[in-house]
């Protein structure tokens, strides 16, 4: 025996209804704030990998500079060039860059 219980039926199938998409609303709002933060954090170690990268390069070059000037003789290339040394007896000719003017 099939007892019609009318609009009682329907509410409560729209009841249940309502109550599923309020649930998945409800794990939404849970949930975005932190898909966000995950997705900020990705950035950010993103950018701070790039920025270890350069760092890196930067020592590279930094570690090269220094194995070079473990050789006595770029030691002293250096310091004839940037200093103007010369060793005692020997003449030191510099040559400048001439000004040029823009006045035609």
């Amino acid at each position: 025996m099939q007892v019609d219980l009318g609009i009682w039926a329907k509410l409560n199938r729209l009841i249940i209804f309502l109550l599923f998409v309020a649930g998945i609303v409800a794990l939404v709002v849970w949930y975005v704030p932190l898909i966000r933060q995950n997705e900020n954090m990705r950035k950010r170690i993103v950018r701070l990998d790039a920025q270890i990268q350069k760092e890196e390069e930067v020592a590279r070059q930094t570690k090269s500079a220094i194995d070079s000037l473990r050789d006595p003789k770029a030691v002293e290339r250096l310091v004839r060039e940037r200093l103007g040394y010369a060793k005692p007896g020997e003449t030191v000719i510099k040559f400048e860059a001439r000004a040029t003017s823009n006045i035609r």
